[in-house]
């Protein structure tokens, strides 16, 4: 069915397909048999897995991004995802940056964004929030710093969107790595970052796993650091954000790169996380999973989960599927996998 209805999202602007996609996923749950039927065509088989006080359906969740403001969660459960991750959300509702600001390559299998954060803010998720019905898997809620928030102040917006939102997530991570805010890569930096946990762990006070979202573009010494000031305080890790890295594709617009070519980039700087937190605090792998091969990899390096986008987009909803059955059928990951936190 997918094959059949994609040419015609393809052939228009990539952010309006997304937002009438999203407009049909919101109205599943009030069609009768609606989300049965959607489980019975895509559902994914268990293959449950624990990571930081988490039980995981199975080890494959949808990235933040695809539902910025969390109003599709029970049509994206129905899919098969063993998790699910919404957001990136910010303390006060803020429109992002001037459109057009997504862009299809599909002959490089590729999405370029600078959406900016749009979103509804923290407020209006939360109220949406309260009347979803919870869907049996575990939500994530990504929150970042309003555009327009100096990094000097940006900790205490970290921790008051947290606080706002607490009720209503299973885990929380800080987006610290998105390319489209300006300077927000710059709390990766030792001082920032910890400036950052000092204002938003009293605030979890230790009751739900908290993670870091970092960027595949940060120097060597900064990742490794912030991935170690991380582990010291039981934050888990989420490798990669988007890249600007443009190496051989300088015709590409601006903004953040997802999906194939981001793939090598983002499991190097998984490898290196990995190596550098050496197995104390789970770390989830996402960029660039546009095949089960690019899922077992990044499972076979150590990732305790995995998360996609790009690759829904490019491959369909039976994609979800397609790669909890790879990982079925080849689960010497369990053993390299870091899931404790």
């Amino acid at each position: 069915m997918y094959a059949l209805i994609k040419p015609l999202f393809f052939r228009t602007d990539p952010e309006d397909a997304h937002e009438r996609m999203m407009r049909f996923i919101r109205t599943l749950p009030s069609v009768p048999g609606g989300l049965a039927l959607v489980r019975a065509v895509y559902g994914a088989p268990a293959l449950p897995v624990d990571i930081g006080g988490l039980r995981l359906r199975n080890p494959v969740g949808l990235a933040a991004g695809f539902d910025k403001n969390a109003e599709a969660i029970p049509a994206l459960a129905a899919l098969g995802f063993g998790f699910l991750e919404v957001g990136t959300l910010t303390r006060r509702p803020q429109p992002g940056n001037p459109r057009p600001r997504m862009f299809r390559y599909p002959a490089l299998g590729a999405v370029v964004n600078r959406l900016g954060f749009n979103n509804v803010g923290v407020e209006e998720a939360a109220r949406t929030l309260e009347r979803v019905e919870r869907p049996g898997i575990p939500i994530g809620i990504n929150v970042g710093k309003n555009a327009t928030t100096s990094l000097e102040d940006a900790p205490a917006e970290y921790a008051e969107c947290i606080r706002i939102l607490l009720p209503y997530g299973d885990y929380f991570t800080l987006n610290i790595s998105s390319p489209n805010t300006q300077d927000l890569r710059k709390l990766h930096e030792n001082d920032r970052l910890q400036a950052l946990f000092d204002a938003v762990l009293p605030v979890m006070g230790g009751k739900k796993p908290l993670f870091l979202k970092l960027s595949p573009d940060a120097e060597p010494a900064d990742l490794e650091n912030a991935a170690r000031m991380a582990a010291d305080r039981g934050v888990g890790l989420i490798c990669t954000n988007t890249t600007v890295d443009r190496t051989g594709l300088e015709t590409l617009e601006k903004g953040g790169l997802s999906g194939a070519p981001l793939t090598r980039r983002s499991t190097e700087t998984l490898k290196r996380v990995l190596a550098a937190v050496d197995g104390r605090v789970p770390v989830i792998g996402v960029g660039g999973i546009m095949s089960p091969a690019d899922a077992l990899e990044k499972m076979n390096a150590g990732a305790a989960a995995v998360q996609v986008y790009t690759g829904l987009i490019y491959r369909g909803p039976g994609f979800v599927r397609e790669l909890v059955n790879a990982l079925g059928k080849e689960d010497g990951w369990r053993k390299s996998s870091s899931r404790l936190m």
